[in-house]
């Protein structure tokens, strides 16, 4: 089942999100995030933006948001759309139903553009978005260190 996070939800999407922290280039924080501060960004991001969650019986198994992809008042109709399943569970569909999700609500909104970017290399996150349309803008190449080595971004683009 997809819905709305709340607050509340903050310990799972830790457990969710901590796991490629630790283990993973797909985020660059390189520090666990706790429950309240994965509170405070899941009110400061619903304040504007949908923040979904995907349930399988009484765990989460992903989350999905929209973020401001730059401050200034002209990308007010741009966001950037992150996404993370449970490690467990990815590779089977989840994540292509609640993108989809994210992306109906997005054009609700009255979004125009939605941005993914991913630390590169990612196959599956490539494969994921390409899947739902979008398309690949670029690549800035060693803007991340983390592990060790230097990290490759792409940005992928959907007009919605």
């Amino acid at each position: 089942m997809i819905r709305n996070a709340f607050a509340k939800d903050s310990v799972e999407i830790c457990r969710i999100y901590n796991y490629y922290v630790q283990n993973s280039i797909a985020t660059f924080e390189d520090m666990p995030v706790t429950p309240t501060d994965m509170r405070n960004r899941i009110t400061k991001t619903t304040s504007k933006f949908p923040w979904l969650v995907s349930e399988m019986g009484e765990n989460l198994i992903g989350f999905a948001y929209a973020t401001d992809w730059k401050q200034r008042t002209a990308y007010k109709f741009t966001v950037e759309s992150t996404i993370y399943i449970d490690h467990e569970k990815a590779g089977n569909g989840f994540g292509k139903e609640l993108y989809n999700e994210l992306i109906s609500m997005l054009k609700k909104f009255g979004f125009k553009q939605a941005i993914g970017s991913i630390a590169l290399p990612n196959e599956a996150s490539v494969k994921l978005h390409e899947q739902l349309g979008y398309k690949k803008s670029g690549i800035l190449r060693n803007v991340g260190l983390k592990f060790g080595q230097w990290i490759d971004v792409g940005y992928w683009q959907l007009e919605i």
